[in-house]
């Protein structure tokens, strides 16, 4: 993954996000990398379904942001691998990332690498 961004600013009719990070991902099949906006999440809060539902109305909003401004780009969240093995994996948690379509990608914050690309 190549960082183009950092963040990715976003304008739409007066509003204005900032994604994490733009970038691009180097994808086997094209010779071209794909165009991709990631949002990290950390999940330190006090309530999880609280950061949870946080991350979610967050991705929905610049998902809606970027279909309109920069199509091109895909919409990933970031989340550490202990996140995703203690939260995101849990069945309830799951129904609302297949319900909206959250394209994960969960990093092992140790070793520092991607360990999971959902699409």
């Amino acid at each position: 993954m190549e960082i183009t961004h950092d963040p990715l600013t976003i304008k739409y009719l007066g509003a204005e996000v900032q994604i994490d990070l733009g970038a691009e991902r180097a994808l086997a099949a094209e010779k071209n990398g794909e165009k991709i906006a990631v949002e990290t999440k950390s999940f330190v809060g006090r309530s999880r379904m609280k950061d949870f539902q946080d991350a979610v109305g967050q991705f929905l909003v610049y998902q809606g942001y970027l279909e309109v401004v920069a199509p091109e780009r895909t919409l990933f969240l970031a989340i550490s691998e202990r996140v995703y093995e203690t939260i995101f994996s849990r069945p309830a948690f799951q129904l609302i990332v297949k319900r909206f379509n959250i394209l994960l990608v969960v990093i092992n914050i140790q070793k520092e690498e991607v360990v999971l690309w959902t699409k």
